[in-house]
């Protein structure tokens, strides 16, 4: 197989992916609220499910360049399918917190589990380093487009359902069994994926802490500031977003589907923007200077009066929210040696899930209390904002080897 063949395969995997994700995002709150959990529970089952997430994940990819990417992104894929399973078949909150906890079951239309890590890594070393921002905002781009699809197809399928007869409950299962297919899909497709992903064999004698060598200091410094980042945005996952927007303005799921469809696109063609802005000004320049005003907008979602502004600030926050996505993706596959790259992508990734599976809870809380109800946009825009200025500060000294030249 061509390394041309190996990068249509892992978009298309990526596309399918994130579909199933976007599809799901939109109505799971809502079913395990028909499951008969409360809120405080669905968000503690959030927060599980992304902690649970954080350890499987972080196993996997540390350890992904030595076992064999391709076997890593298999085993993915089967516990997609597996917790898609589980979550169909039981109500009861012990099992569909072991399922949670074990499996990759999305609350979010953001990646969960070991493929982000795993297949930027492999896909580095199919291009050249002044086409990997690229590379990857086209990729961001593939996957935003696919879950705005996915989040309009399920939030609209269950609407359908609903009109024809079948219970909230019912039309929110069949949903959840789509993304069961999913994973049983991505297992199939990976099969095909051929050895040119794998890491180089080395030599190297340096100690390894959870695979890195010489950019340990770096990727832990910059893993600490993405747990803040995803702390905060993990106060706002997808699932809870749509919850709010349907019970502060009374939306049906076909409205919400087709909310989160037009965010998802602008999101995934402010990806696409990034690249030019960051061959000008620098990736960690276009991460900040992009990031702090889309912050700003969803701090102002719920201090809007009326549903259509709401939206459109939204909207606003999502056409720029992505581009520092791909940028802060090529950045930290850059600044690290070539069999780092996974579990530098797999660590940073950790700490972003680590930091997003804590916030859930809280938002859980927050929607329980009546005056707190939309205190996660505030508490979520403000921590971002203090992100970008800690990033900025610490990192804009530190080029990736494009830049250097």
């Amino acid at each position: 197989m061509s390394r041309k063949s190996d990068l249509y395969l892992l978009f298309t995997t990526r596309i399918i992916r994130m579909f199933c994700y976007g599809f799901l995002a939109v109505i799971l709150a809502l079913y395990l609220i028909e499951a008969g959990l409360s809120e405080k529970q669905v968000g503690l089952l959030f927060t599980l499910t992304l902690a649970g997430d954080a350890g499987i994940t972080l196993w996997l990819t540390t350890h992904a360049d030595g076992f064999g990417r391709k076997r890593t992104l298999l085993i993915g894929a089967l516990l997609m399918l597996s917790a898609g399973i589980v979550f169909v078949l039981t109500k009861n909150i012990f099992i569909l917190t072991i399922a949670a906890i074990i499996g990759v079951i999305s609350p979010n239309d953001k990646e969960i589990g070991p493929f982000l890590a795993v297949e930027q890594a492999g896909l580095t070393q199919l291009v050249a380093d002044k086409s990997r921002t690229k590379l990857f905002a086209w990729y961001n781009l593939g996957g935003s487009f696919s879950s705005a699809f996915g989040a309009l197809g399920g939030g609209w399928l269950a609407q359908a359902l609903q009109t024809n007869g079948w219970t909230a409950f019912e039309s929110y299962r069949f949903i959840l069994m789509g993304y069961a297919l999913g994973g049983l899909i991505l297992a199939i497709m990976f099969l095909g994926v051929s050895p040119a992903i794998e890491a180089a064999q080395t030599q190297n004698q340096n100690k390894k802490v959870l695979g890195l060598h010489r950019s340990r200091k770096v990727v832990f410094k910059l893993s600490a500031l993405f747990s803040i980042d995803a702390f905060a945005g993990g106060l706002l996952v997808q699932s809870m977003m749509a919850y709010w927007f349907h019970v502060k303005f009374g939306v049906d799921t076909g409205i919400l589907g087709s909310i989160f469809f037009g965010a998802n696109i602008l999101a995934g063609i402010s990806a696409l923007l990034a690249v030019k802005l960051a061959e000008k000004i620098g990736l960690v320049n276009t991460m900040v200077f992009t990031h702090i005003p889309s912050n700003i907008f969803l701090i102002l979602v719920p201090l809007m009066p009326t549903l259509p502004l709401a939206i459109g600030v939204l909207l606003l926050r999502f056409s720029i929210s992505q581009m520092d996505v791909p940028t802060r993706q090529s950045y930290t596959v850059a600044v690290v040696d070539p069999d780092e790259r996974s579990a530098a992508a797999g660590v940073t990734a950790i700490a972003r899930s680590v930091g997003a599976a804590i916030s859930p809870s809280l938002t859980g809380l927050f929607f329980s209390i009546p005056v707190l109800f939309s205190a996660p946009f505030f508490f979520s825009g403000g921590l971002k904002i203090i992100y970008d200025l800690l990033l900025f500060r610490e990192f804009r000294s530190i080029r990736p080897p494009e830049e250097s030249k």
